[in-house]
């Protein structure tokens, strides 16, 4: 079942919220990016020093983590102007609503993402 005009205009609301929320997420953690730790141990002590580079492994994580998800939802965006939207991307059957509330950025539906995970080699050996 196609999604009506109304529907539509939800989750186009929904992605350019979460876009927005995404862009000062990114603008947050940009501000508190830390610089360059220091390896004089006068200064830092070792503890110190590895709880450093430890916070900026996990910022970069997370700013890695907010680039896919903007790509993703800029996907959706698109897909919402195209109006292509709420339609699955391999087999173009429609991809049933509560799936879009679940995942605003969901380009396939679960028959065709559960296949093309299966399909991907595992990371795991």
């Amino acid at each position: 079942m196609m999604l009506t005009q109304t529907e539509l205009q939800y989750f186009k609301a929904r992605v350019g919220e979460m876009l927005d929320e995404i862009s000062r997420a990114t603008d947050d953690a940009a501000a508190n990016d830390m610089g360059t730790v220091m390896l004089d141990q006068s200064c830092v002590g070792r503890l110190s020093r590895m709880d450093a580079l430890q916070q900026q492994a996990m910022a970069a994580g997370w700013k890695e983590t907010l680039q896919r998800e903007n790509r993703r939802l800029l996907a959706a965006w698109t897909r919402l102007g195209e109006g292509s939207f709420g339609v699955c991307c391999q087999c173009d059957e429609p991809i049933p609503k509560d799936r879009l509330e679940a995942d605003l950025g969901a380009p396939f539906c679960a028959d065709c993402q559960e296949e093309i995970e299966v399909g991907r080699p595992s990371a795991r050996l």
